[in-house]
């Protein structure tokens, strides 16, 4: 398929330091750019098909991007290391401070994208996930995948059925998929994806993650994530994971020796009464009452102090 991207951009404040390397493939172009962007540099960009960014350094300390230049206070987000921007969705950055990046550009022309998809997906299924964008931080197999993409882009050594190939694997690396879909037709979560949050909830159980940090986890949007969400647990993501910090007060409870306050405090609950009141509502007692309930009884053998647990 001969193809060239098309793309509406405009940038202030960021210069490309070395060649841009580029290479066309079947139905993709892929560029690899080298640049440097200065304190309050802007971009917008917008293309008519499909393109994926791949970082090759963590910028998310440093450049902003938000697809509503209207409201970029309010819904600016830090910019991930892999980025899926669908079709048409306009996108603006800003750079707080000063430095050098690097990055790989997939422009893919939608029907390609359906060839990869559809087969696994079916067509219907294919577009929605086409329409979804994504963004990825924790992305070091998808870096992988792009750096072996960038040395074929700047200097080919293979056919290009190789690069594609590559390029194949990003997109379904990207996009996650195939998601595990019902018999109804809903689309849920993969068990790789829920032990992805569980994990993410167990290390940061000291505060509660937003919708938005947790559809991050998975690589989904927000909206996207709920509905999946929604369909395989039977809950929302908010009382799913209270339901988690939950278990994690009750071990705390029946094993840390830690005052209900200082459980509150651990969890990143607002105070003692807080914890209390979800506890409650959750479990059916307060935090205290259940302790007495199922904290092993005590007895004393030859001077020594035996904890027998009930039942």
């Amino acid at each position: 398929m001969s193809f060239w991207h098309s793309m509406t951009w405009h940038t202030e404040g960021i210069r490309v330091v070395e060649p841009v390397k580029w290479r066309c493939l079947d139905g993709i172009v892929g560029a690899y750019w080298q640049a440097r962007s200065e304190a309050g540099a802007k971009g917008y960009y917008m293309a008519d098909d499909p393109r994926i960014m791949i970082f090759f350094c963590d910028v998310s300390e440093h450049i902003r991007m938000s697809n509503d230049d209207a409201t970029f206070v309010r819904s600016a987000r830090p910019m991930t290391r892999a980025v899926y921007v669908p079709a048409r969705v306009p996108l603006w950055t800003n750079s707080r401070a000063t430095h050098n990046f690097s990055h790989l550009n997939l422009h893919i022309h939608k029907d390609r994208m359906l060839r990869y998809l559809a087969p696994s997906l079916g067509r219907s299924a294919a577009l929605a996930a086409l329409r979804q964008p994504v963004e990825i931080q924790d992305a070091d197999t998808i870096e992988t995948l792009a750096g072996l993409l960038v040395d074929e882009v700047g200097n080919p050594t293979r056919h290009g059925i190789y690069a594609e190939s590559l390029v194949g694997s990003i997109v379904t690396g990207m996009l996650d998929i195939p998601q595990e879909t019902s018999a109804d037709g809903n689309i849920r979560l993969t068990q790789a994806q829920m032990n992805k949050l569980v994990s993410r909830v167990e290390e940061q159980s000291h505060h509660r993650l937003s919708v938005a940090e947790m559809a991050a986890t998975v690589g989904l949007s927000e909206s996207w994530f709920f509905n999946a969400f929604k369909h395989t647990t039977g809950t929302t993501p908010v009382q799913w994971q209270l339901g988690k910090r939950i278990d994690v007060a009750k071990q705390l409870l029946l094993d840390g020796g830690l005052s209900v306050a200082s459980v509150a405090a651990q969890l990143g609950f607002s105070d003692q009464a807080h914890l209390t009141k979800v506890f409650r509502q959750t479990v059916g007692h307060t935090p205290a009452a259940w302790r007495k309930l199922h904290q092993p009884a005590q007895s004393t053998v030859a001077g020594q102090t035996v904890r027998a647990k009930p039942g």
